[in-house]
């Protein structure tokens, strides 16, 4: 089973991921934590490429493409054959966020960047995403409390994070069964026991009982 997790940098999604991991480890399900992009060595440069700042401009279709691509070795070689091993995969990003940086973002249009991602990932869709929501100006506060230098992402405006909020938002209201919409404006605490129980009904679902 393939979970992801979906939202703005400081929403907590390091975090809700080991407890989730914990929590299914403690049950003896087998659990491959992982991220984008990254996940295979060629997917870790092409991350570097993709985060460092530079002064030459990035255009949005060169992201595209280069997240499709870090994307298709991390589907082919580290999520896929853990499927067939019988692991839970927990993704730290995944599709959709090309859906909406790029898409919504970079103004190229989710359906594109859907059609260039699906090639990528050759069909391997996850079961549940979830959408760890915070606003703009919670998130920055709790990155400011970070080691680091911010990443060229990271240092887009507000209105390119406002816009990520609200595409992320509008394509949770368009795929509801996939995409559970978390307040993680809330205590670590709340946002992990909503995050179980949904996970409890999923389990059930594919008769892989908690």
């Amino acid at each position: 089973m393939l979970i992801t997790f979906e939202g703005p940098d400081g929403s907590g999604k390091t975090t809700q991921i080991q407890k989730l991991k914990q929590k299914l480890e403690s049950l003896g399900y087998r659990v491959l934590v992982t991220r984008e992009p990254g996940g295979t060595p060629m997917a870790e440069q092409i991350r570097e490429l993709l985060l460092e700042k530079r002064e030459e401009q990035v255009f949005g279709e060169t992201e595209m493409f280069l997240y499709a691509g870090a994307r298709s070795q991390h589907a082919r070689v580290v999520i896929q054959p853990a499927l067939e091993q019988g692991y839970v995969v927990l993704s730290d990003r995944y599709i959709d966020s090309s859906l909406i940086y790029q898409g919504v973002g970079r103004g190229l249009g989710i359906e594109l960047v859907r059609l260039v991602n699906e090639a990528a990932i050759g069909g391997l869709w996850p079961q549940r995403t979830y959408l760890l929501d915070i606003g703009d100006n919670e998130a920055r506060t709790r990155m400011r409390g970070r080691a680091g230098e911010p990443d060229r992402l990271e240092l887009e405006n507000a209105a390119f994070h406002q816009s990520i909020r609200e595409g992320y938002l509008a394509l949770q209201r368009r795929e509801p069964e996939r995409m559970r919409l978390i307040d993680a404006s809330r205590a670590p605490e709340l946002v992990e026991e909503e995050i179980w129980e949904d996970m409890v009904d999923l389990m059930a679902e594919r008769k892989a009982p908690l």
